[in-house]
């Protein structure tokens, strides 16, 4: 006769043969996806293009448990007209980025459900690129530019900055705040960049937000200390963590 502990713990085993099968598959995924953009990353390096901004977004999420990660966008929980400010309080100082909802409507949502979820407590800016453009990204759980939260948001307010020039870009004006993708249409998830000097991309990033006098000067201070290496893309040399991260009507 199975007793009620033996049950307890075959369901338990159960559940992790489940889990380690759904991130072996999203490795696998991963993988092909990562050949994939490594061979366009390849092509836009050597036009000069914006490779410094583009992201792998789907990821195993391991801060999220079974039970709490997303499976889908979230529904829409905020004014659609509203004015909201994302606070990030960081090692290097806060920063408070102003989102308008009438103009990004559900990447706004996002930020707002994320938050709520403390998704972003305690995760590190990865990635801060000093040569060519000049932003410094953050949003991925995982701090390897892998990471997202399962589903994606579309683009939003790709016209906000004006028409693109001769060269096919746009500036992105310096304290801009916008969404990482891997290039492609609609693959926005949690990661984001903040602009710390103006950078001149194609304009397929969403811009959401304009960060605060006192959260700009902080990332300048971060971008003049460069990345790691002495290089112009990689991890800060200056360590950015996000501490806490909240989302709230103006």
């Amino acid at each position: 006769m199975v007793t009620s502990d033996q049950r307890r713990r075959q369901l338990a085993r159960d559940k992790y043969a489940r889990q380690q099968q759904r991130r072996a598959e999203a490795q696998r995924k991963a993988k092909r996806r990562n050949t994939v953009i490594v061979a366009s990353l390849a092509v836009v390096l050597a036009a000069g293009g914006a490779v410094y901004a583009s992201v792998q977004f789907l990821g195993d999420d391991s801060k999220n448990t079974e039970a709490e990660a997303p499976t889908g966008e979230p529904k829409m929980g905020i004014e659609a007209k509203g004015a909201y400010a994302m606070a990030l309080k960081t090692n290097e100082g806060d920063i408070t980025i102003t989102m308008d909802a009438a103009k990004t409507p559900r990447t706004v949502n996002s930020f707002k459900h994320l938050a709520d979820k403390k998704y972003f407590d305690g995760t590190k800016c990865h990635r801060l690129t000093t040569a060519g453009i000049f932003v410094l990204q953050c949003g991925d759980p995982e701090g390897t530019g892998m990471g997202g939260p399962g589903y994606t948001i579309p683009d939003e307010n790709l016209g906000a900055l004006g028409k693109a020039g001769a060269d096919g870009k746009v500036t992105y004006k310096a304290g801009t705040v916008a969404m990482a993708n891997t290039g492609q249409p609609g693959t926005g998830g949690s990661q984001f960049f903040l602009v710390y000097k103006d950078s001149k991309l194609p304009p397929q990033y969403t811009p959401f937000g304009t960060i605060d006098a006192a959260g700009l000067a902080a990332v300048q201070k971060v971008g003049a200390a460069g990345a790691e290496g002495g290089q112009g893309d990689g991890a800060p040399k200056k360590p950015v963590t996000i501490e806490k991260a909240t989302v709230s009507a103006k």
